[in-house]
């Protein structure tokens, strides 16, 4: 067993015991993060006359001597450490002797395990905005090449109204645009440096915790050292945002599932991102989307876990706290897994322009604009949102759309409706009358495809932002 405590102990811990409080299993995830915050922590020692210059040198050698060991698959980071700040320390003292022993002074793991956690924390904020980024330019690419293709649009699963797939596209644009934003502002709001917070009262060495934080990349260090180590907020805000993530991306799937449907046919689904079945040969299924639908619930269960873990805790550290890590590591690798996929799946996809069209004429969604047309031509609207109703009716009785009557039998139910009626109702001029912003028409989808072309070009990737 290597860990950094048992003087006080008169005999060894359990080793049920040791495997249960151990947590060197999922927190070596972040060997990086604890390396790179102790290089930082000797400097900023050193600069304090804490440590000699000479000792500060020979500790960072080493570690970093450790850290090339370690990527090169040299130095396993195995069971025999109870965390990832044991191994580090113990393979330093190895390596360099009784200098090693001195990296700890001025710092508990208290607020080291929460520095670690939390650069581990807002390098994956970056990584999973950058994925965000490339799923909406793939996004946009689909808008720009469609603001023409028409399909029917749908409230309560029922065709509505007819849109295009632009526009149509372009919802879910919107709410990526959004989960940026979140992840931009959690970034904002998570980036101080909680390093010599100490155990929970701070320390009586000369600390810079400025210098520390300027070293790290931080705007500055956290100003109550209680909250310093007691605290995972900015935790359960990127939970909250990758569980918001993932609910727009199922969203997305669950209408990708049921377009690839025979009965929908509005879409293809490349080879690459589909699997057949083990007994009928004629089945392409959808499983990447399937997939990225279920795997939503493993995230919000992620979020609701650490919430219900810090619920009830008081101030400051506790062990439960710990449990932060495993879930929270699964759910971030699970959200940048299914965002990349789901990118490369809709970037390979083939749309059925002429399906969906056909799909938006039988489904009546030139109905409203049929009931505008006589409106238009004096009749209260109430009166001809019924006369509609009977046009619809007898489509259904002949198995025909609005587009296929006769003028004879639109106006044998109403004598208002003219030869200009097909024009009123083609599904062009339906999409193209709605010319607000944010509505399908080609001129208003046009403006906001330049829009958020701007918006790409002003909101890169954050992580090129934050280096510049």
């Amino acid at each position: 067993m290597a860990q950094l405590w048992g003087g006080r102990f008169t005999k060894e811990t359990d080793q049920l015991v040791y495997n249960f409080n151990a947590s060197i299993s999922f927190d070596r995830k972040f060997y990086r993060e604890d390396i790179q915050g102790s290089i930082a922590h000797v400097t900023m020692l050193a600069k304090q006359g804490i440590l000699t210059e000479q000792e500060r040198d020979q500790i960072i050698a080493g570690l970093r001597g450790i850290l090339e060991d370690v990527e090169a698959g040299r130095l396993p980071i195995t069971e025999k450490y109870e965390d990832i700040h044991s191994f580090v320390e113990a393979n330093l003292i190895e390596r360099i002797g009784d200098t090693g022993k001195k990296l700890h002074t001025g710092r508990s793991r208290n607020d080291q395990v929460a520095l670690d956690m939390r650069l581990y924390t807002r390098k994956e904020v970056l990584e999973t905005d950058g994925l965000l980024f490339d799923l909406q330019k793939t996004l946009l690419d689909i808008m720009e090449k469609s603001t023409d293709v028409y399909m029917p649009g749908f409230t309560h699963l029922q065709k509505a109204q007819p849109v295009t797939l632009a526009h149509h596209i372009g919802a879910y644009f919107e709410m990526f645009k959004r989960d940026r934003g979140r992840l931009a502002d959690i970034y904002e709001r998570m980036n101080y440096c909680p390093l010599g917070a100490g155990a929970l009262a701070g320390t009586t060495y000369p600390l810079d915790r400025e210098y520390t934080a300027s070293l790290l990349g931080f705007y500055g260090p956290t100003l109550n050292s209680m909250d310093s180590v007691s605290d995972r907020d900015y935790l359960i805000e990127f939970l909250g945002a990758l569980a918001t993530i993932m609910m727009h991306l199922s969203r997305f799937c669950e209408e990708i599932i049921l377009w690839n449907s025979n009965e929908y046919g509005f879409v293809e689904i490349d080879d690459g991102y589909s699997t057949g079945s083990s007994i009928m040969p004629q089945k392409k299924n959808p499983d990447i989307a399937e997939l990225i639908r279920g795997k939503t619930g493993r995230v919000y269960g992620a979020l609701l876990s650490l919430l219900t873990t810090m619920k009830g805790l008081p101030l400051a550290y506790n062990k439960d706290m710990q449990e932060d890590k495993e879930l929270t590591f699964d759910a971030i690798d699970t959200v940048k897994g299914c965002v990349e996929l789901f990118r490369g799946m809709i970037a390979t996809m083939k749309f059925s322009r002429e399906t969906m069209e056909a799909s938006a004429r039988r489904g009546f969604t030139n109905a409203t604009d049929a009931a505008d047309y006589l409106v238009n031509h004096g009749v209260p609207f109430r009166d001809a949102h019924g006369i509609v109703g009977k046009l619809v009716l007898h489509c259904l009785e002949r198995g025909i759309s609005l587009d296929e009557m006769s003028l004879e039998e639109y106006q044998a139910i109403s004598p208002v409706f003219g030869p200009d009626i097909y024009e009123a109702i083609s599904l062009k001029t339906c999409v193209e009358k709605r010319v607000t912003l944010g509505a399908p028409g080609q001129q208003a989808m046009e403006q906001v495809i330049r829009l958020e072309q701007t918006y790409l070009k002003e909101h890169g990737k954050l992580a090129d932002t934050k280096k510049s």
